[in-house]
């Protein structure tokens, strides 16, 4: 299984980026698709989250309505559009796979660095 972000990189406030997450090695259109970014007080906090066949989507309180997540399970690739960024939103950017019913562990890429700053 390989995880491969990019997009990021250093933005102002209100700007937008998009990330994308190429996958290979396990058959992504059956895959619960995530984005992650450490937080305050915990290891990593669940950005936003997608089914397969783009149902099922979540999006935490503080991203809702700025962020999208989307897939093209024909590229396998995951995508997270961010817009009306904020310096808060600085952080490094996980793509993960929900992988731990069917192989018994999820999969993370390496990250891609997202900084919002003037």
């Amino acid at each position: 299984v390989q995880l491969v972000e990019s997009g990021g990189g250093l933005v102002q406030p209100g700007w937008s980026l998009r990330l994308s997450c190429v996958a290979s090695g396990f058959i992504f259109s059956r895959s619960t698709m995530r984005w992650y970014r450490p937080a305050a007080g915990k290891e990593r906090e669940l950005v936003a989250s997608i089914g397969s066949a783009g149902g099922n989507t979540y999006y935490a309180d503080s991203v809702k309505g700025r962020f999208t997540i989307s897939r093209d399970d024909a590229k396998n690739t995951l995508y997270l559009q961010m817009n009306s960024l904020k310096p808060e939103d600085t952080a490094v950017y996980y793509c993960m796979a929900l992988l731990r019913l069917v192989w018994g562990r999820d999969y993370w890429g390496q990250g891609t660095q997202v900084t919002v700053s003037s």
